[in-house]
């Protein structure tokens, strides 16, 4: 074979046929064939991925032995600029409210190459994992100044050319919702014009969320990019801004370009109420993110029993054939203080929190967090088919149901035409370069002894 090709054998691929074992061929980092095979097939030249070394030219035939091959996993819902930053930001009461004031209150403190620190280190940990495109929203604090503002785009889109050779990075930042006025929308406009890739905000949480709603829906006519809401995360059954956000999605002619995430009121309303809304949803053709980590621990933080977990009607939401995706949202910080940006394990608390268990089920959350966030972020040549680039994940399991049960740890990444992580890898990066970007992150960060996510 030449040197820009691979050929995989014995490959599980359940997003396509579980009865089949398949033959891929890549060349120079695009599907050149995926074939079903009548059975499982012997090469004699042919490597057991476990004991692969990645860079040797007689290890250009891979035998997967079985074992799930995915597209790369999408993350369409992280903030990586604030991951790791919980030993200088606290949350004592563990609600939204201290956590969105104790952080505002700490962002002029922090330094640039602190928040492309944070971005580098939690963006390669959810690559180690088999991620390979992440949407994350950016904290945009304008009534600090643009200078603060704008550090941490500047931070973001540095960290953004520097990671492009391992995953794709979409950049939104959260538009000013405590205060949305002429100064802060020029100091939004600048950042917009600096490179981001859409626009994105929580108008719940603004005293005048329409009107900002409308400005945001000029800004995105004006620059022609989508918008990404944190909508109505609350336990208020009243918090309906996503009816607004409907309604103008339609208005405007935005119809496919809008998301829509959390809806955590959605799940504490009547049914009849939540019914309406999910059916202008679908009316305004608007896309979705659950977060159900992040949901599950800062949700009903006041109620008595019984306490409502804030995790939004996702069955309700498929069914009516809205794409949902699922996402991490925060790492180690005042929204969040756990998680590793490991996909896997944020379908299995899905699993748990919507309870969805049945094999329909369980191969359904493995498209929310690969497919259905693919076509959100508008990934262009994403999938597992001739033609397409061959970004991929091997798991260390045969089956759907074993990788929601055992989280295997164990994971081969592939992406632009090489191999990014070996499971049998020292520290399980096979590029020197990662491993420096890795360590050099993690350095400067206070927590930076923690390995999560290394092999």
């Amino acid at each position: 074979m030449t040197p820009g090709e691979w050929m995989l054998v014995n490959a599980s691929l359940p997003l396509r046929d579980e009865k089949l074992l398949y033959t891929l061929t890549i060349r120079d980092g695009i599907w050149l064939a995926v074939e079903p095979q009548e059975g499982p097939v012997y090469i004699p030249d042919a490597v057991p991925i476990d004991g692969m070394q990645g860079d040797r030219p007689d290890e250009r035939i891979v035998d997967l032995g079985g074992k799930v091959l995915l597209p790369g996993l999408v993350d369409a819902h992280m903030h990586l600029d604030k991951s790791f930053c919980l030993p200088q930001v606290g949350n004592a009461s563990g609600t939204l409210a201290e956590a969105v004031n104790n952080y505002s209150a700490a962002v002029p403190g922090f330094s640039k190459e602190e928040i492309k620190a944070r971005i580098v280190r939690s963006a390669l940990q959810a690559v180690s994992f088999g991620t390979t495109a992440i949407r994350t929203h950016l904290d945009f604090h304008a009534r600090w100044g643009a200078e603060v503002a704008l550090r941490t785009v500047e931070a973001a889109l540095e960290a953004k050319e520097e990671l492009a050779p391992y995953l794709e990075l979409e950049l939104f930042p959260l538009a000013p919702y405590f205060r949305f006025a002429d100064k802060e929308t020029e100091v939004l406009e600048e950042a917009i014009r600096m490179g981001m890739t859409g626009i994105g905000s929580a108008p719940h949480l603004s005293p005048t969320p329409e009107r900002d709603i409308d400005s945001l829906f000029r800004l995105a006519e004006k620059y022609d990019l989508p918008l990404d809401f944190h909508t109505d995360e609350s336990d208020d059954p009243n918090k309906r801004t996503l009816e607004y956000i409907a309604k103008r999605t339609v208005e405007r002619g935005w119809s496919g370009r809008v998301t829509v995430d959390h809806l955590c009121s959605l799940a504490a309303m009547n049914d009849m109420d939540a019914g309406k809304l999910i059916e202008r949803m679908v009316e305004s053709r608007l896309t979705a993110v659950t977060l159900p980590g992040a949901n599950l621990y800062l949700q009903g933080r006041h109620d008595g029993f019984p306490v409502r977990r804030g995790v939004t009607r996702v069955k309700e939401l498929l069914a009516a054939g809205i794409p949902l995706a699922s996402a991490s949202d925060n790492i180690h910080d005042p929204f969040h203080p756990f998680g590793r940006g490991d996909l896997i394990q944020i379908g299995l608390i899905t699993a748990y929190a919507a309870h969805m268990g049945s094999s329909a089920d369980i191969r359904t959350i493995l498209r929310m967090i690969t497919e259905i966030p693919a076509a959100i972020l508008g990934l262009e040549g994403y999938g597992i088919l001739a033609g397409n680039k061959a970004d991929f994940v091997v798991l260390d399991g045969m089956t759907p149901e074993e990788l929601f049960t055992m989280l295997p740890e164990r994971r081969w990444i592939y992406r632009r035409g090489g191999w990014l992580r070996l499971a049998a890898g020292r520290a399980g990066w096979n590029e020197p370069r990662l491993e420096r970007y890795w360590n050099e992150a993690a350095q400067r960060l206070p927590f930076g002894q923690f390995r999560a996510g290394r092999a």
